[in-house]
């Protein structure tokens, strides 16, 4: 087993996730051979894919909430396809308008049996679900206000944002729109990333 493979499998169990371990190790095998043909990644490096999108995902599963959850912009599949992993008994739909990435997201779906996750390839803003979702969660937007903005009408009332972003976002919070109530930004800690990681928590107030 190579040295990243064992990373993966201590840092998975330690987030208390040990039976993960092997599918999130078979979908980064996935990405790396994937990314040569289709570069779905900057990150070529499978160590690095661990901890920069890997572990990245896995440590806002805490934060996830039951009922649907879309993963807006999911680009290679993240964070869904690794929280999709970590709770099985969820139910995730992975949205983004790019088809050779939506393509990998539905192979790495069929290859790892995730029976729990939708791929969708749309203009998240153009996407009109069935069901709308309780959380709508994204590493992809570069605003907190674009993000909401494009994604709230996918939400039940009383639904959840996830945003995830780097450094505090001091000037976006600033900037959302009216009818989204900041409830947490929950400060990251991801093992061996020496940066910072924030969790922006957003509520999508019931209209009176």
């Amino acid at each position: 087993m190579g040295e990243w493979r064992k990373i993966l499998h201590v840092e998975i169990q330690a987030l208390g996730h040990p039976d993960a371990g092997e599918s999130l190790v078979r979908y980064v095998e996935l990405l790396e051979r994937w990314n040569q043909a289709y570069n779905l990644t900057a990150v070529r490096d499978p160590a690095e894919m661990v901890q920069r999108h890997i572990l990245d995902s896995a440590v806002i599963e805490p934060f996830l909430a039951k009922g649907l959850i879309a993963d807006v912009g999911t680009g290679a599949g993240l964070p869904g396809i690794v929280l999709a992993i970590l709770q099985p008994e969820l139910a995730f739909t992975l949205i983004d308008s790019n088809g050779k990435k939506t393509r990998f997201c539905r192979q790495a779906v069929a290859e790892l049996g995730l029976e729990n996750v939708a791929v969708e390839q749309a203009r998240v803003e153009d996407y009109r679900p069935v069901e709308r979702f309780a959380t709508v969660v994204s590493r992809a937007y570069a605003s907190l206000a674009e993000f909401v903005s494009s994604t709230r009408h996918l939400l039940v009332e009383g639904g959840t944002f996830l945003a995830m972003k780097g450094a505090y976002p001091h000037q976006e919070l600033n900037e959302l729109p009216a009818g989204v109530r900041l409830v947490a930004v929950h400060p990251l800690s991801v093992s061996g990333l020496n940066a910072e990681r924030h969790l922006v928590e957003m509520e999508l107030q019931r209209q009176e």
